[in-house]
């Protein structure tokens, strides 16, 4: 059996597109976040769920 030559790569997304594809989901990650603390009852229920778990 003849040896197969090196496997076939997928075509990589090349470094500066994947750096901002991560930056981009940070960024969606924290605003999220910030929106949900201008819910004060939303802070207070998720509160008092982590602290029933105890």
């Amino acid at each position: 059996m003849p040896s197969s030559p090196l496997p076939s790569h997928r075509p990589r997304a090349s470094g500066t597109a994947r750096r901002w594809l991560v930056w981009l989901g940070v960024v969606a990650v924290l605003a999220t976040v910030f929106l949900a603390y201008l819910r004060p009852e939303l802070a207070l229920d998720l509160a008092g769920r982590l602290w029933a778990c105890f």
